[in-house]
């Protein structure tokens, strides 16, 4: 097993290489970073726009751009005053030695800023992984070991409409109904943004009840989808020669189907919860915005509109390396759940 982590290692490497060359090249050419300096009211004035091209390095080739971005401008003099003498533009280690650069409207520190807002991210798409691991499992196997029974067509049903909806309508309609119509019932609310009231200050009390509406809208499309892989590996298992024998045997249907089909049937879960981990870094997009979250997905979207490259590519490629090690963990994992999957 060693060795093929470290081959899959070694590959990882210039695999990343040309991510990081395809996502540059685009952000490069997504946007403008100096139009929000104007503040939308007014253009920059010819000068300051210079200078900021010249102070940001956005007057320089794309290709050059990124070996600053990547190895870091401490190798590189330039002449910037004029009088014929070349001086350093500022110390930037790059992205090799851990410096993501700073950002373009806020002059923080990438790394910093995605330290901020990490946290709060995985407080919430861990608490949503959880709820969608643990509805999944129950409406997957009851489905399975109940088919087209009652409870089989209602899981059905609730999984077609859970799946086709969008998250913006779904987030949307869950705050209409638990904080507006809630309210006007005299019922007690949910809250519909933030962390915390202003009013009661921030806790964790506070923080569970803004938790739930934002956890409810990524969990529930996600269970849809979850519970019908679930059951269609859980039918297809049940029905294998080595379940019968375990039931002729005289084994606990229970123990025959949480440690022999479960385990096996498990497969394509892990491959999905393996590719939806690494995502969970960046946050939704979606949800964070319209919940007012101030996690990891609100950040990548705000600093979208002000095509701010340093903290997308920052963000970008944090996914891309956890993509990568998740993919890795996952394929390690097959191996604990199926004895027959070798890597040697």
């Amino acid at each position: 097993m060693g060795p093929y982590i470290a081959r899959r290692l070694l590959q990882a490497i210039p695999l990343l290489f040309i991510i990081s060359i395809i996502i540059f090249a685009l952000t490069s050419a997504m946007g403008d970073p100096l139009a929000a300096f104007g503040g939308g009211r007014r253009a920059l004035r010819s000068e300051d726009r210079a200078r900021l091209t010249r102070q940001l390095g956005l007057d320089k080739p794309v290709w050059l751009q990124y070996i600053v971005w990547a190895a870091g401008n401490d190798w590189m003099k330039v002449d910037l005053d004029g009088d014929g003498v070349a001086e350093s533009e500022g110390t930037r280690k790059g992205v090799l030695r851990g410096d993501f650069g700073t950002s373009f409207t806020t002059r923080q520190p990438v790394l910093e800023m995605i330290g901020e807002r990490l946290p709060n991210t995985l407080l919430l798409m861990l608490a949503a992984e959880a709820v969608i691991l643990a509805c999944s499992l129950v409406i997957g196997l009851t489905s399975a070991l109940k088919q087209y029974s009652i409870f089989d067509h209602a899981a059905t049903t609730f999984s077609f409409i859970g799946y086709s909806m969008p998250i913006p309508l779904l987030a949307l309609g869950l705050i209409y109904v638990f904080a507006v119509y809630f309210k006007r019932w005299g019922l007690p609310y949910l809250p519909t943004g933030g962390m915390f009231e202003p009013s009661a200050g921030p806790g964790w009390q506070q923080t569970l009840w803004h938790m739930v509406l934002p956890v409810a809208a990524i969990s529930l499309i996600s269970i849809a989808a979850y519970s019908r892989y679930i059951r269609a590996n859980m039918l297809e298992v049940i029905s294998q020669d080595y379940i019968r024998t375990a039931h002729a045997k005289g084994l606990k249907s229970r123990y025959v189907v949480m440690v022999h089909a479960l385990k096996n049937a498990a497969l394509p879960l892990v491959t999905l919860i393996g590719l939806d981990l690494p995502f969970l870094l960046a946050g939704a997009v979606v949800t964070e915005s319209i919940f007012a979250w101030p996690g990891m997905g609100r950040l990548f979207y705000d600093h979208t509109t002000r095509s701010d490259f340093p903290v997308l590519m920052g963000i970008i490629m944090i996914i891309a390396v956890m993509v990568v090690l998740f993919q890795i963990i996952t394929d390690v994992v097959y191996t604990f759940l199926d004895p027959r999957i070798r890597y040697d």
